[in-house]
């Protein structure tokens, strides 16, 4: 678990010369340091290596979809669950109103915003999913306030037609301002970089609604890029627009990164190269 150190120097120093963009549409994202860094690795034995600033606090964003997921498999079940979203991985962006259409309405899998969208609807309060991680994980996740504000500050359109679509399929019991409002609430929960390692290792554990989550992540996880990281390295990963990654080995233990330059994707690019180095040398 522990890696060389003059190895990962160079890794570090090979991440350094990719070059990522920041989000722009959430204000707050658009205004962090690009050179923050935070990395964590953790395993089920206790045992975890740090890099970077430990200190770091940063909002969960995408990265709470899988968990968000689990948490209603193990709430309701997962009839209850497949009702409301699909299984199936998706080439077009995360974010997209087309695939939503193409699909008449019903979203293609819980790692898309359509498919996390349409799963608040069955989250009875934001505040029961922090409370229930908290307790489940052994983490300090809070509600970062001045984040949301920031979300909400700039509409995003292109989500609230998503929001709009649900309710015509008649997946939405509450508005959809409503769910989107949950939807947004979840994305700002945030932390360090030990509570999203603390996260993963909730993920890794044995279990059969883990499994469902596992396999999921591992196809739908990086939205475009997905097939090919499965492919070439095979671990479940779920990336967010913040510039955070989680991966977990089932029964072993989690990777996370925190490093907030994206590439065309939407995924952390010097936290991608990253995470593959360490993967590949693993496993």
């Amino acid at each position: 678990m522990r890696l060389n150190l003059a190895q990962w120097e160079v890794w570090e120093q090979q991440a350094r010369s990719l070059t990522g963009q920041l989000p722009t549409y959430i204000p707050r994202l658009a205004e962090v340091e690009p050179n923050a860094f935070a990395l964590q690795m953790r395993n089920l034995k206790g045992e975890s290596w740090t890099r970077g600033n430990p200190e770091l606090m940063f909002p969960l964003m995408s990265v709470v979809k899988p968990l968000l997921l689990l948490f209603l498999l193990e709430c309701l079940g997962e009839e209850s669950v497949f009702q409301q979203v699909g299984r199936e991985a998706s080439e077009l962006p995360f974010n997209s109103l087309e695939q939503l259409e193409a699909d008449g309405g019903f979203p293609r899998n819980p790692m898309i915003n359509s498919g996390a969208i349409a799963l608040c609807n069955l989250l009875p309060d934001p505040e029961c999913l922090r409370e229930w991680l908290n307790q489940s994980a052994n983490c300090q996740l809070f509600l970062d306030e001045a984040m949301l504000a920031s979300v909400r500050s700039v509409p995003n359109q292109r989500n609230l037609a998503i929001a709009e679509r649900l309710q015509q399929a008649g997946l939405l019991t509450q508005s959809s301002l409503q769910v989107l409002d949950i939807y947004q609430e979840i994305c700002c929960l945030s932390g360090a970089i030990a509570d999203v390692a603390q996260l993963g290792l909730l993920l890794a554990q044995p279990g059969k609604t883990r499994e469902i989550v596992t396999e999921i992540v591992r196809q739908c996880g990086l939205y475009q890029a997905s097939a090919a990281f499965a492919a070439e390295v095979g671990i479940p990963t779920k990336s967010s627009v913040s510039g955070l990654l989680l991966s977990w080995v089932p029964g072993e233990g989690a990777i996370a990164i925190y490093s907030p330059p994206l590439d065309p994707a939407g995924n952390s690019i010097q936290g991608l190269f990253l995470l593959k180095q360490i993967a590949l040398l693993e496993h």
